[in-house]
């Protein structure tokens, strides 16, 4: 199992979050809540509103998301659904634990006294330059005050 970080439209409540419970895709298991230790911007951009993770360290904010503990099934359809590596690219960042599912779970015993985990995130450092101007939000919502909505694959 690998410990996953969304932060976008695959979270509870958000246009994706079905893949996340289709089990014909793979397991994922909701460990708990948490945000980035690093600042990073998240925009929200092109003409399908999707939302990124600009892959730049110390700018931006905290980023909300939740945690989840994933199979190989399911890595392999995120990083396709992810279109990693072009539009994404998965890597290793550490997310600091504001609440677990459960007491004793899997994660809570793999996190560090501090409360940090290492977690596998998509984000991008392959954006057009100009996305760097967007504004940067520290948590997201597609039918958020921003206006912005999400427009599902199957509707493009």
């Amino acid at each position: 199992m690998a410990r996953v970080f969304v932060y976008g439209t695959l979270k509870k409540g958000q246009p994706n979050y079905k893949h996340m419970i289709n089990t014909a895709k793979g397991l994922a298991k909701f460990q708990g809540r948490g945000h980035t230790v690093e600042k990073y911007p998240l925009v929200i951009a092109g003409k399908y509103n999707i939302p990124y993770m600009l892959n730049i360290p110390g700018t931006g904010h905290h980023i909300a998301g939740e945690i989840y503990s994933v199979d190989e099934q399911m890595l392999q359809f995120l990083d396709e659904f992810e279109g990693c590596p072009d539009m994404y690219q998965r890597t290793l960042m550490r997310i600091q634990v504001v609440e677990w599912e459960g007491k004793g779970g899997v994660g809570e015993a793999r996190a560090g006294p501090d409360g940090v985990l290492e977690c596998f995130v998509y984000s991008t450092a392959t954006y057009p330059p100009e996305w760097v101007g967007l504004p940067y939000y520290d948590s997201y919502d597609s039918s958020g005050k921003h206006g912005l909505s999400y427009v599902l694959r199957e509707s493009r």
